[in-house]
């Protein structure tokens, strides 16, 4: 049955599985394991990523395309939500239109995107993503009437999905209508990352993966490879889009910062490195702990600061404003001793 549920994508290694069954169960009970709204904030923020990353290893660890306008299929889902939820009020309905639309929009330009560059060598599709991206960025920012410009769009949200709303105690926790928006969350998520399980684990996952090997010679033996290419890109643009609608939700403010940073692009790959490329499992690790670190690393370096606060050198090289230089460092050694990320170190753990 479980078999059944992961589509066949066994985790291969007991380490692992015992990783992403915490992972699991802190995600599912983190309202009632943890107080206060930064851990909840946090698992939320855990929860998109998971998608995002996991859309985004379908293009680069699955059919090996390189793309750098992956920020701009999830700004166009958060933005899809914040437009419909501006204009058609703080309705359920307005959720629906929004995030249907910005997943529309999102297929639609991926597309034209991917019929008209996927025939060129991946460096150069990259430089084109990037360069759409970066036009999809400045419009956003230009264009102030209807998306607000820099500073972004404010707007309501269903009033059952925020705080306003409460409901009494459960096993000594307050639920409120921001714990049923966190469920909504990690029910979404979790769907679609069986979703893109179900998809890189099919017959079209493998052919991807064929072409990712050799293109030349999955063209020989009769596969059209700009247009599975082309597929991917769409299914990839879709999932990351529908978590920018989750995010929209989350957050209740959507801004170029937010959704469209160049910086949030880095972020993605760094998970996917970290967590490791053509593993779907790799972006459950590595979303979990890039957001862990950016969240509290700062946290845990003032501390460390102060305890060693009578030695030499230390607490300066340990400064909260330094946490940025050890998560660089952080993210080397990662790539030093995982070289295949943390998941394909695990499963070769798991063989030996």
């Amino acid at each position: 049955m479980l078999t059944k549920f992961l589509s066949g994508d066994q985790p291969r290694s007991r380490a692992l599985t015992a990783i992403l069954l915490m992972i699991l169960i802190c995600l599912a009970g983190a309202p009632l394991l943890f107080d206060g709204v930064r851990p909840l904030d946090t698992a939320a923020r855990i929860c998109i990523f998971i998608v995002l990353v996991a859309s985004y290893d379908l293009l680069l660890g699955y059919a090996g395309i390189v793309s750098f306008a992956h920020t701009m299929f999830f700004g166009l889902g958060a933005y899809g939500v914040a437009l419909a939820s501006t204009y058609m009020g703080r309705g359920f309905d307005a959720l629906i239109v929004g995030s249907v639309a910005g997943a529309l929009a999102a297929v639609v330009l991926a597309l034209m995107i991917g019929l008209f560059s996927l025939r060129v060598r991946a460096i150069f599709f990259a430089m084109i993503t990037l360069a759409v991206a970066s036009a999809v960025a400045v419009l956003v920012s230009q264009f102030s009437g209807l998306t607000g410009g820099e500073d972004g769009l404010t707007y309501k949200i269903p009033r059952v999905l925020t705080s306003a709303n409460r409901m009494g105690e459960f096993l000594g926790t307050r639920i409120s209508g921001k714990i049923l928006n966190y469920y909504l969350i990690f029910f979404a998520s979790l769907a679609l990352f069986l979703l893109l399980l179900r998809i890189v684990n099919s017959p079209f996952g493998r052919v991807l993966q064929a072409i990712r090997e050799n293109d030349f010679r999955a063209e020989a033996i009769g596969y059209r490879v700009v247009w599975y290419r082309t597929a991917a890109t769409c299914l990839s643009a879709a999932t990351a889009a529908l978590a920018g609608s989750l995010f929209a939700i989350w957050l209740r403010y959507v801004g170029p910062d937010t959704t469209l940073s160049f910086e949030i692009m880095l972020d993605i790959l760094l998970m996917v490195v970290i967590g490791g490329m053509g593993t779907m499992y790799g972006a459950v690790i590595g979303a979990t702990l890039f957001i862990m670190a950016q969240t509290y690393l700062q946290n845990l370096m003032g501390v460390a600061s102060e305890a060693t606060h009578n030695l030499p050198l230390l607490p300066h090289l340990l400064e909260p404003d330094r946490w940025l230089m050890w998560l660089g460092i952080l993210f080397i050694l990662s790539v030093y001793f995982f070289p295949t990320g943390i998941v394909g170190r695990l499963r070769e753990r798991g063989k030996a």
